[in-house]
């Protein structure tokens, strides 16, 4: 089992597992879904009756996403955050990033920034503070405030919901052993941009989210997760893994072994330089950033009382 991490200057782990050359470089292209106002036969705009939160969202996203949908200028939501009266975790220290659980809400006249914003913070208390998620973190010896920051990294990592559980597993076992988690997805986050070529001079980023210098968690979320990435940190798949790569489409390997990472990243980068103009291979070079739209969340949610 390879238990060391090799030189840094030959090789890494990306967001959701994909390798690139440090030579050649790996371009993340993200896209964002918008919640889109209804038009009438007239062209008169109306407000929407329900905003959807996609699962991965970085906390940017949704005060932009709920300035569309309340038809406010730019930048309103994120003011209201000092008058929001949010009940966050105190690990938190107000920042809710993690905390803007994914789900469709409804709106009705009465919907404002504050509003809205503890709909999503009190459901996913709802969600994160029940039993099994509280049993499933002291068992990983972490709180819950870790465990939603480890599902914030496996909603950006992961390329499936398949994939979830062993992702974590990777992000345990890098942990346990003293590794960097050396993951793009966190560099991504810090450096507040969602198309991402990581670059040697980013790698050395001076950051608490610069996750190849820095060793642990970051100190807070780098997206708003789901269920399935927060069940996947609370249980992580049974595995010895270390390194993944998402070979092609569907094809994302996890070993523990550096030799045989070597070789899946070889395969990796044969397919992308064998790939014509016309059909790139994506899902390696390029995938939206966050999540995918298979792990996207539209469920409807109750307000909790």
């Amino acid at each position: 089992m390879q238990m060391n991490t090799p030189p840094r200057s030959t090789i890494r782990l990306t967001r959701r597992g994909r390798v690139a050359l440090i030579t050649t470089g790996a371009v993340v292209a993200a896209t964002a879904v918008a919640v889109p106002l209804l038009t009438m036969g007239g062209g008169e705009v109306t407000q929407p009756t329900s905003l959807v939160i996609q699962e991965g969202w970085r906390s940017g996203q949704v005060y932009e996403a709920v300035d569309k949908a309340l038809r406010l200028p730019p930048g309103t939501t994120k003011k209201s955050l000092a008058k929001a009266n949010l009940k966050l975790p105190n690990d938190a220290e107000g920042n809710p990033e993690g905390y803007l659980f994914p789900a469709t809400y409804p709106l009705d006249k009465k919907a404002t920034p504050e509003s809205l914003l503890s709909y999503m913070v009190n459901t996913a208390n709802l969600k994160f503070n029940g039993a099994p998620v509280a049993a499933g973190a002291q068992r990983n010896a972490m709180n819950v405030y870790q465990a939603v920051t480890i599902a914030s990294i496996v909603q950006s990592e992961a390329a499936t919901k398949a994939d979830m559980g062993k992702v974590a597993r990777v992000i345990f076992n890098r942990l346990e052993r003293g590794m960097p988690l050396q993951m793009d997805s966190t560099i991504n986050y810090a450096l507040n941009r969602s198309t991402l070529n990581t670059s040697p001079s980013d790698t050395r980023l001076n950051s608490p989210y610069n996750s190849y210098q820095r060793m642990g968690l970051p100190p807070t979320p780098i997206a708003n997760p789901g269920e399935e990435a927060m069940r996947a940190a609370i249980t992580p798949t049974p595995g010895d893994w270390l390194y993944f790569v998402t070979v092609k489409p569907g094809d994302t390997r996890f070993t523990a072994s550096y030799e045989e990472h070597q070789r899946n990243v070889a395969e990796f980068t044969q397919i992308r330089s064998s790939a014509s103009p016309a059909a790139p291979v994506t899902g390696t070079a390029t995938a939206s950033a966050g999540s995918t739209a298979s792990t996207a969340s539209t469920a409807s949610v109750t307000a909790p009382r």
